[in-house]
Order: structure tokens, then sequence, then C-alpha cells
């Protein structure tokens, strides 16, 4: 018994579709910061390579403008505070672009991740994350050691490539003292760029990993034991003893339902083991007999008692009976058994006096003419 509840206790199945469905609407995804931070400095460090010269216009543009004026400025309050929108405007335009991109980034490297997800789940207040003792639980987690350990190792691979970078360009940087101010600037500019785009590659590979990780450690979390199967199967399958029950009432209903057809018939057709059919037929409603009740042993010895009690004519045929057991209740008796059908009908008919019926039976149960 021990052994039974401690695999019952352990998260060893995978999880359903239920659970992961349940998971995303809770919002809990596999989501990488890494990923984020990578895609948004890499895409920012390649879009400055493209828009620093426009950018650079502007904001020359921007400075003359502001500096042929200065002479004619008056200092006021009035004055500051449009000086300060029109800055304000003007910086916003240049800038808009930067942060339409980090927008687009962040949405899309989101989606990249976990696809298209809308919930409200993580917006709503946990007071339970006020708990100061459950905080400090938290502080020393797993997770946050690894959160910890993750940002140190991005410092020290940051701090190395800068300083290795740096230390390779030593000798370079010290004949800057007898070049001019353009060449200095392209040096350093060369020299960020270089440093900015081997952070890009470490970011990167960080991601990637971060991202396996992630997901992997989602996986864990998701799985499920074997008791939560089996509580996830009732919930979404019904209990099965529930249902037997229910199928048994359905199934109880049905046959009250169709006893209560039997006196309906026009004949049983039986084997005197344990079959009987019931049968009726109406000319002016149909266009062949139809089987109303049917059934085995019990209900066989039901549906023949019921015909007693109502005077309905009980004919023994074993293949005949045994051939029209094997079809459902409604259904029309096939083209290969309707002349022995007629023939019954037509005798039971006969016996009874109901010629109309009896007329048309006798018609189709003759033999078709031969034809040339």
């Amino acid at each position: 018994m021990a052994e039974e509840s401690t695999s019952g206790g352990e998260r060893t199945e995978a999880p359903s579709a239920k659970r992961r469905e349940d998971f995303r609407k809770k919002g809990q995804v596999a989501q990488s910061k890494e990923v984020q931070t990578a895609a948004l400095f890499t895409i920012i460090l390649l879009f400055w390579l493209f828009y620093l010269p426009s950018f650079w216009r502007g904001l020359t543009a921007l400075i003359f403008s502001i500096w042929q004026s200065v002479g004619e400025y008056a200092v006021t309050n009035i004055s500051v505070i449009n000086l300060s929108i029109f800055l304000l405007k003007e910086i916003g335009l240049l800038l808009s672009p930067l942060f339409f991109l980090v927008l687009i980034i962040g949405f899309f490297s989101s989606v990249f991740q976990f696809g298209w997800l809308l919930t409200s789940k993580p917006l709503v207040p946990d007071f339970s994350k006020l708990d100061p003792i459950k905080g400090f639980g938290r502080f020393f987690s797993k997770k946050s050691l690894i959160e910890v350990v993750k940002s140190l190792l991005k410092v020290i691979l940051v701090g190395w490539i800068a300083y290795s970078t740096v230390f390779d360009n030593f000798g370079q940087a010290l004949i800057l003292t007898n070049t001019t101010l353009g060449t200095t600037l392209t040096f350093l500019g060369k020299t960020a760029a270089l440093i900015l785009a081997k952070v890009c590659a470490i970011l990167i590979f960080i991601a990637f990993l971060d991202f396996l990780f992630v997901k992997w450690e989602m996986e864990e979390k998701m799985k499920m034991t074997k008791q939560e199967l089996k509580e996830e199967f009732k919930e979404s399958e019904g209990d099965p003893h529930l249902k037997a029950q229910i199928r048994s009432i359905q199934q109880e209903m049905a046959r009250k339902r169709m006893m209560a057809d039997v006196p309906q018939a026009d004949v049983i057709v039986t084997n005197p083991t344990h079959i009987s059919v019931a049968i009726r037929y109406d000319s002016s409603e149909m266009e062949s007999p139809v089987i109303i009740a049917k059934g085995a042993d019990f209900i066989a010895m039901k549906i023949r008692e019921i015909a007693r009690q109502h005077e309905i004519p009980l004919v023994e045929n074993p293949p005949v009976a045994r051939l029209l057991h094997e079809l459902d209740i409604g259904a029309s008796i096939p083209e290969d058994l309707f002349k022995v059908i007629a023939e019954i009908l037509a005798h039971v008919y006969s016996l009874k006096g109901n010629l109309k019926n009896y007329n048309f039976l006798q018609k189709m149960s003759r033999p078709s003419p031969a034809r040339d």
C-alpha cells in the first residue's frame, strides 16, 4: 500500500492536453526573459546601424535651429514651457521608430515562444504573495538561485568580452593621441560595435539555452500523478459507474417503450427457445412491415406474455425469427424476407378478417410474372 501511494503521488505522467490548456488559461507558459533580452538587444543594435545617420542628421538640425535662435530667446516661464514641449516633441519624433520597434520585438518575442495568448489571470492579485514568510522562502528558492546564477554568468561573460576586446585593441588605442578627432571617434565606434556584436552573440546563445531549460522546467511542472490522470478522465469522460447506471436506466426506459408498442403488433414471430420479434403493418401508412419490438430470453417471454393478453398471434419460425432479431427496432423488413413475412401476415389477417391488408399482402406475396 505504501508503494502504491508513493507511486501515485509522484508526477511521472506526461501532461494531458486538458492540463496544458488549463496552464495556458492561467498564463503559465514557457517564457524565457533571455529570449526577449537577446531579441531586443540584437535587433535594436541592427536598427541603430541603419537609423543612426538619419537620427544624427535630425538631432544636428534640431541643435542648429536652437543655437540659431538662442540670441533671440527671452527667458520667461511661458517660453521655457514652450521650449520644453518643443524639445520633447522633436526628440520623441526622432526616437519614435525605436519605441515602436521595442513594442513590436516584445510582442513577437513572446508570440514566438508560446503563441497567441490573451488572458487576464496573471493580472489578478494574489494576496498570498504578501505573506512575508512565504516571500522569504521564495527568495531562497531553487528558482531564485538559478536566476541569480544566470545573472552572474551574463555579467561575467559580458565583462569578459568587453575586457578582451579592449585589450586586443589597446595597442591601437595608444596611437590615437597623435590622430585627429574624427579618427579617434571612428576607432571608438568600431570598437564599441565589435563589443556589442560579441555581446549579441553571447546573449543569443544564453537565450537559446535558457529557452530549452524553461521548456523543460514547464514540462516537469505540468507532469501529473496517476491519480490526477484518473480524476481528469472522470471529469472529461464521466464516472464509469455513473455512465453505466445512466446507460442501464436508458435501456430500461427503451424496453418499457418497446413493451408499450407490443399491443400494436400484428404478429409475433418466435423461436421456441428464446427469441420473439413483434411485427406491425398497415398498408395505408407503410410501404413494408416494420419491427416494433424484439427480445431474447426473459424479454422474449415478456413479449409473448403481452401478446397473449392482447390476443396477438404467435407464429413459430426459428430461421426467420433469428434473421429478424438481427435487425434494429423500427427497421423495415428487407426484400429477401418480405415474401415470407407477407405470407405470415396474410394468414394472420385472413384469420382476423382484415381484408384490406390481407388483399394487399396476398398481391405482394405472389411471385412476379416472368419477363420474356
